[in-house]
């Protein structure tokens, strides 16, 4: 007997059902695989996850039998099938949810309807393979079969006499696409088949997205500075001793932290034991990927959304396989089917993309924890800017703290020079641009050096208003306004994707006089052309990135010095590494501070650090210059300074008056519903539902609407409770999750968020 957690569209549970297991099956019903099984009275067709096997029948009543195995061997092991159990009791999501959420999309079955109207589950994993050509005669017959052929028959002689000559070769297969397409093609292949002088043998092949740098020169390892020295060796016992260890490094940017991850991987492989590297950005991917593929070559597998569904589907086969040591991706990344794990590391442990946002919303440094536990295996956290809730564990003892406060070449943290917007003197010609930041790319530009500028938002205008009656252009679904975008003449919602063209009359009082407001970065390089008509300019946001490879191409072309400006959102705040930068501008260090959210002052300190820090580099010196309305704000102050301790001491005391995270735990639970009203009602209720269960230590906030109230045609409240210990807290909510699955018949969806990471 099987115990099997299905996929249905509603009403799921965390608890597996009983499912019998037919004698042609028994040998591949294994924890592990997925399967199709009937469900419902009508026993429709479901894809479902075998977890467990047993002899021990839960169910009363005849069992439903498995119908179909869908995988030859389990695609999820032990580790995998527990962790996906403690993921949804961790973050209230449905087992089934958690199962997939660890699967690639290609393991993801589809529904498939027949042609007598029913619907049937289908397996979307498809393995990519080549045609070979194998010669089935020997080479004399092929010979005399040339012989016989007409003298017309010039494609069937060339094939005959290729055969001859490739069964010489002693009848290695030949890829059917480089066997000659000017001589011979498949169709004639086809005939040779049917006349049993060949056989065409499709072989598999992996579809690698960087297999161009498996063949590029190895890297050495640098001889570690003092830093990186201490570093290493407080970490490398953790390695060799098997420790489930946490280490907090915390170094400036520039320090080598990526040295240490490098040598720390190698040590581990020493072992004989394989390591998981998570970075939190695509953008990142192109140049880490190329750092450790130039230490370890082929042995790197790479694992993040901007591949394509089959490119991860066949690195994931590879780390599955074991062909793999070395895996490196982005979030989800987290759940690789590597094994024999020796070290977990994540890069910039700070961002909030390693957080998902949909159920399961889990964070992915938990999930390094949780298989660094089963393991027996290190994790290795790292950031300039650690986020206060790992620098708090550090202060506490419960991470080991790791320092490396100055630059691996010994050169100092660029200069950082604030200039307050409010005095400055703007008009329609200089913009945004303030005469301090056009000066300084003026001397980039003379001296033949880069500048790197970053502006927090994407498009041309933050809005269309017009000046005679106000009318702001709004999305229809979101109440929000709309983004004007130049390059396709139309106003979009960057919430839901809506698009609409730019209107020349204001479509509420029939003036003429709409006009823009704010700014983008398409906007910034419009006026980067008129201002310095000689500046190359390449802009790096969602808007140019949008196709496969677009990062790497913009970054490759930029570091090849195709261009003397790189302008981009906060992607470019990261990670980057070019020795010609010798410039960072913030063009609005503004724009998180004005959002309702605690986290505020922490995002900008963060933010503004990591981009000052892709200045200087290399031998030349750098400059930041950052332009801002707050320029006495105490973020902004110390991100002039570069001075995290302080921040860390000052945002601390703050969150502690305040009674915010890391001194409180804190859980959202957001309604959203068509109506208005129902969401409202709906908040309500689950508001006295929860009051029951906590005590009167808990803090509970709300029930407000959200931050952006309507979104995709959808109204959203929420609450948000903090604590210290409740423990009903986690049993009531358990309860509503499964309670609440009946409203989503009626368009309500109900979001269950541990630890939000915005309260927006």
């Amino acid at each position: 007997m099987a115990k099997v957690v299905v996929d249905v569209p509603t009403m799921q549970t965390n608890q597996p059902y009983d499912y019998a297991i037919p004698a042609p099956l028994a040998d591949n019903v294994v924890p592990g695989v997925r399967v199709v099984v009937g469900f419902g009275k009508g026993d429709r067709e479901v894809m479902g996850v075998v977890v467990d096997t047993t002899d021990q029948q839960d169910f009363d009543g005849k069992l439903k039998p498995i119908m179909r195995v869908l995988d030859d061997h389990p695609i999820l092991d032990k580790e995998l099938l527990a962790l996906s159990r403690w993921m949804a009791d961790d973050t209230f999501a449905f087992w089934i949810t958690c199962l997939q959420a660890m699967l690639p999309s290609a393991l993801h079955a589809d529904t498939k309807w027949l042609a007598n109207g029913a619907k049937t589950v289908v397996n979307r994993g498809r393995v990519a393979t080549e045609d070979f050509i194998v010669p089935l005669l020997k080479h004399d017959e092929y010979l005399t079969l040339v012989d016989q052929q007409r003298t017309n028959a010039k494609r069937r002689i060339t094939l005959l006499q290729a055969l001859a000559q490739w069964s010489t070769d002693g009848a290695e297969p030949r890829l059917l696409s480089v066997a000659g397409p000017d001589s011979f093609d498949r169709t004639t292949v086809k005939a040779g088949q049917s006349q049993g002088w060949l056989r065409i043998e499709p072989r598999e092949f992996y579809r690698r997205p960087y297999a161009n740098l498996d063949a590029q020169a190895r890297t050495h390892a640098l001889t570690p500075t003092a830093q990186q020295q201490r570093a290493l060796d407080a970490l490398l016992p953790a390695i060799d001793g098997h420790k489930d260890q946490t280490f907090l490094l915390e170094g400036v940017t520039g320090s080598g932290k990526t040295e240490v991850y490098l040598q720390a991987i190698a040590a581990t492989l020493a072992q004989g034991r394989n390591a998981l590297m998570l970075i939190p950005e695509i953008a990142l991917t192109p140049q880490m990927v190329r750092n450790v593929k130039g230490r370890f070559g082929a042995d790197v597998a790479v694992l993040h959304s901007a591949l394509s569904d089959g490119e991860r589907f066949d690195e994931w086969r590879r780390i599955e396989r074991g062909e793999a040591r070395v895996v490196v991706g982005a979030r989800s990344a987290a759940f690789a089917p590597l094994t024999n794990i020796g070290l977990f590391i994540m890069d910039e442990e700070h961002e909030t993309s390693y957080k998902q946002d949909d159920s399961p919303r889990y964070h992915a440094r938990d999930v390094l924890q949780w298989r660094g536990a089963y393991h027996h295996a290190p994790v290795l956290l790292g950031s300039a800017t650690p986020s206060l809730e790992s620098r708090a564990r550090a202060a506490k003892g419960v991470y080991t703290h790791l320092l490396m406060p100055e630059r691996a070449n010994q050169k100092p943290l660029p200069p950082v020079q604030i200039v307050d917007m409010r005095a400055a003197q703007l008009d329609s010609v200089s913009g945004d641009f303030s005469n301090e930041l056009l000066n300084a790319l003026q001397e980039r530009l003379d001296r033949g050096e880069q500048s790197v500028l970053m502006l927090n938002r994407r498009g041309f205008s933050s809005f269309v208003m017009c000046r005679e009656c106000g009318y702001v252009a709004k999305c229809p679904n979101c109440d929000i306004s709309l983004t004007l975008h130049m390059d396709s003449h139309t106003l979009r919602c960057h919430y839901c994707g809506h698009e609409e063209p730019v209107p020349t009359v204001c479509p509420s009082c029939g003036s003429k006089r709409i006009r823009y407001y704010g700014t983008g970065t398409e906007k910034v390089e419009q006026s980067l052309h008129k201002l310095l008509p000689n500046a190359r300019v390449l802009r790096m946001d969602v808007d140019t990135t949008r196709r496969k490879g677009g990062h790497a191409k913009i970054l490759k072309a930029f570091g090849q010095h195709e261009a003397d400006i790189l302008l981009g959102t906060q992607m470019i705040a990261k990670g980057l590494d070019f020795p010609d930068v010798t410039l960072v501008g913030v063009i609005n260090a503004d724009t998180a501070l004005g959002l309702p959210d605690f986290r505020a002052s922490e995002r900008t300190f963060q933010l503004l650090t990591q981009v000052s820090g892709r200045a200087g580099r290399a031998d030349k010196a750098g400059a930041v210059v950052v332009q801002t309305y707050n320029p006495d704000h105490y973020a902004i102050q110390l991100a002039q300074h570069h001075d995290y301790e302080h921040f860390f001491v000052t945002e601390m005391g703050i969150r502690h008056q305040s009674g915010y995270p890391p001194y409180y735990f804190t859980f959202k639970l957001t309604v959203s519903h068509p109506e208005d009203r129902q969401a409202a009602k709906a908040i309500y209720h689950l508001a006295d539902e929860l009051k029951h269960s906590l005590s009167d230590q808990a803090v509970m906030l709300g029930p407000t609407r959200g931050a952006i109230a309507r979104l995709k045609r959808r109204y959203y409240y929420q609450i948000v409770i903090k604590y210290k210990n409740e423990p009903q807290l986690h049993a009531t909510l358990e309860r509503l999750l499964t309670e609440t699955q009946v409203g989503s018949r009626n368009g309500f969806q109900v979001a269950f968020d541990r630890e939000p990471l915005s309260f927006v």
